[in-house]
């Protein structure tokens, strides 16, 4: 690595005491479907991807990857391939090094077998796999673009304008036409027609937005406020904000439960997850978890949310039918994006 000094800046957090959590002492019943996969982790801080057996409840592998470095993660739909976009050194906005590639994974070798390089620096980043076509649709902000990749020949073969800059992540909606971005320094979402390529609509959200999540049956869209602790709610039918609702801190990462009743939320700024009851469009539940959470990700199944602390380096299980922590998975440094790697 060419300047320790900066990735340590950038990835190393302060020591945060962690004292007031309480991991649930129930030991959670023999759960299969939590065997037929495995999860995925993007460690910034040692640029690794890391591989997690969720049934052991520790990470079992990490695979190197090739540049600095990683921010997210996606599998295959079968399982056996996961696909790291290379972002660079820094956050969203910042200063730093411009990625340009996306390392191809095999996980059960953990090994790297393919590139796909944009020849010029990018920032790839929010990977996610087509739910109809089958496509690989990646942010790509420094184009202002989301680029197309067939996962079958690595080729490039389309991309989408958002029109707006640092189009950080990407959602897609249930039925594979509509994708809608939160675009972080313009505090905008860019709405996509995936099927035509173009973007049909911008919306103003605030003076800065964070990740985003569409609803299991694609009626909004949700995106996290970072210039007051709230969560905008759209109206995909109308592109409008439809509701706001008051958060205990400024949330990040969300997904919703397979049923489409909750909607989980990573509040960064006060180490907590807070559960959304969709129904009343309220706060039904506050989690204690570990320090800087970014990432979360409800397992196909329903049953457990994964949610990625940065500064603990760690994993929290938070179980869906009590809302409690189950257990704590130690991955890496700088632990951020997350993947399901089903097995079929």
């Amino acid at each position: 690595m060419k300047c320790l000094q900066l990735v340590l800046t950038l990835f190393v957090p302060l020591v945060v005491g962690f004292s007031a959590m309480t991991v649930s002492s129930e030991a959670p019943a023999p759960d299969a479907a939590a065997g037929d996969g495995m999860l995925l982790v993007a460690n910034k801080g040692d640029q690794t991807l890391g591989v997690v057996d969720p049934q052991a409840g520790r990470q079992v592998a990490t695979v190197a990857e090739g540049g600095i470095t990683g921010h997210e993660v996606i599998a295959s739909p079968d399982g056996r391939v996961a696909y790291v976009p290379i972002y660079g050194n820094s956050g969203v906005g910042k200063p730093g090094t411009d990625g340009q590639n996306i390392d191809v994974i095999d996980i059960a070798s953990r090994k790297v077998i393919g590139n796909v390089d944009f020849g010029h620096g990018v920032r790839p980043h929010c990977a996610l796999i087509g739910p109809k076509d089958g496509l690989l649709y990646v942010t790509t902000e420094l184009d202002k673009t989301i680029s197309i990749i067939d996962p079958s020949t690595l080729k490039i073969v389309g991309a989408i304008p958002t029109g707006q800059a640092e189009s950080h992540m990407l959602a897609i909606s249930p039925d594979g036409k509509r994708g809608y971005t939160a675009n972080v320094g313009p505090g905008t979402v860019s709405v996509l027609d995936m099927e035509n390529r173009k973007t049909v609509a911008v919306i103003p959200v605030s003076g800065q937005i964070q990740r985003i999540a569409v609803s299991t049956d694609g009626k909004l869209v949700f995106t996290s406020d970072q210039t007051k602790p709230q969560l905008a709610v759209i109206d995909t039918s109308s592109n409008k904000i439809k509701a706001w609702i008051p958060m205990p801190g400024m949330g990040y990462g969300t997904a919703t439960t397979p049923d489409g009743r909750w909607l989980v939320v990573a509040v960064r700024t006060a180490n907590k997850v807070a559960v959304v009851d969709l129904g009343t469009m309220k706060v039904a539940q506050v989690i204690d978890v570990p320090a800087a959470p970014q990432e979360t990700l409800v397992r196909p199944d329903g049953q457990a949310a994964y949610v990625s602390c940065d500064a603990s380096h760690q994993i929290a299980v938070v179980r869906t039918s009590d809302w409690k922590v189950e257990k704590l998975i130690d991955a890496g440094p700088g632990a951020d994006g997350l993947a399901w790697a089903g097995r079929k």
